[in-house]
């Protein structure tokens, strides 16, 4: 499965407003319902201040920051489990993606069309209407992919009996929690799995199962505030999910990524009480979803952020460089961001004894500054 956040919701909610603003790339925003078929790709570089601080101490002459995928997929509508709207293509774009940013419109503007169940007819603006909508679809296809995989296993059953019974167990017990949850509408990811009932349903994808940020789209209004009533209804479902809530303006971020110049950029924010885009804080939240984590190299030539799996070791880290570097692995030389911050410079970290070697079993922590030893 593809390490990448698709952006989901309804019809007009301003994902593709978000995802231009994103990747500074045109996706079509025009007012109409699927306006986008095939899904926008792009690639985010990921705002990090800690590679700022390191390329403030190394003053190298580049700077490279990791990078998170967005795909931009159309908008879903009543009955896209069934095939409305497009809504097969639409569910198999999501089901290839790792993480869901759901899009919900927190704003009131009647020049834009707010459709829900009929992509012709006008619909009043309501947050949690609009994420059961949306969920209530993805829970149907994932109910139909289940009732596939049970037909398969009770083929098994009949040829391989109680051997194949006896290895079906732990998906039986997990569908027997999650199947209820689906048919109330309610994703598979509250369901209160074992790790082996987890691991038995892994490979259908499940759609109600993938990790979800939801995304509160607000008005000009509501920047400084970072709340409105829309959005308050936005949070309390969240919760309930134990999901996250990012409240960006889709259209206050579109205008600040046509600002090139950082100190305009910044006078921008601060005008409307930001110190930094609704869009960093979103690409952060979602690569951290994804599982992904950062570590850092760096010298006078580059500083450079680089991009691992939560629980990578350090010769997996290593191969993220280089495959030579993975094969050949002796040692990771190793300190910290923060250990950075409290030094400033290496020759100090090490007089206090923070420089560390690490062997094959060291499993690399977020904000690590690594440097590899290795022979080929």
């Amino acid at each position: 499965m593809a390490l990448e956040c698709g952006i989901v919701g309804l019809p007009n909610v301003g994902k593709s407003t978000i995802f231009s603003a994103l990747t500074s790339a045109p996706a079509s925003a025009e007012n109409f319902p699927f306006c986008t078929i095939d899904p926008n790709i792009g690639i985010v570089d990921l705002p990090d201040e800690r590679l700022d601080f390191m390329a403030s101490i190394f003053q190298p002459k580049k700077k490279t920051p990791t990078a998170v995928k967005f795909v931009d997929i159309a908008g879903l509508i009543k009955g896209a489990s069934n095939g409305e709207g497009l809504g097969n293509k639409f569910l198999a774009n999501i089901r290839e993606c790792s993480v869901i940013a759901h899009v919900v419109r927190c704003f009131d503007n009647p020049d834009i069309m707010h459709v829900r169940d009929n992509a012709n007819e006008a619909a009043p603006i309501d947050p949690e209407t609009d994420i059961l909508t949306i969920n209530w679809e993805l829970c149907q296809a994932d109910l139909d992919t289940i009732s596939k995989r049970e037909e398969k296993n009770v083929k098994q059953v009949r040829a391989l009996g109680k051997e194949a019974e006896k290895a079906l167990a732990p998906f039986n017990s997990a569908v027997a929690k999650i199947k209820p949850l689906l048919q109330d509408g309610k994703c598979a990811r509250t369901a209160e799995l074992t790790d082996d009932e987890q691991l038995a349903i892994k490979d259908m994808f499940l759609l109600t199962m993938k990790p979800t940020l939801y995304v509160a789209n607000v008005d000009e209004e509501s920047i400084e505030s970072g709340t409105n009533n829309y959005v308050e209804i936005v949070k309390k479902y969240a919760a309930e999910e134990k999901a996250d809530t990012v409240v960006i303006c889709g259209k206050f971020e579109a205008d600040l990524a046509e600002i090139t110049e950082e100190a305009d950029r910044k006078d921008f924010m601060e005008s409307v009480g930001l110190t930094e885009s609704g869009l960093a804080v979103l690409a952060r939240k979602a690569y951290h979803l994804m599982g992904l984590r950062t570590f850092f190299t760096g010298g006078p030539d580059e500083c450079r952020a680089w991009t691992i799996h939560d629980g990578d070791k350090a010769p997996q880290a290593a191969g993220v460089i280089h495959t030579d570097f993975e094969k050949g692995f002796i040692r990771a030389e190793a300190y910290t961001i923060d250990d950075l911050r409290q030094y400033k410079e290496e020759a100090a970290i090490k007089a206090a004894g923070k420089y560390r070697q690490e062997g094959k079993d060291y499993v690399v922590q977020d904000g690590d500054v690594l440097f590899f030893k290795f022979n080929v």
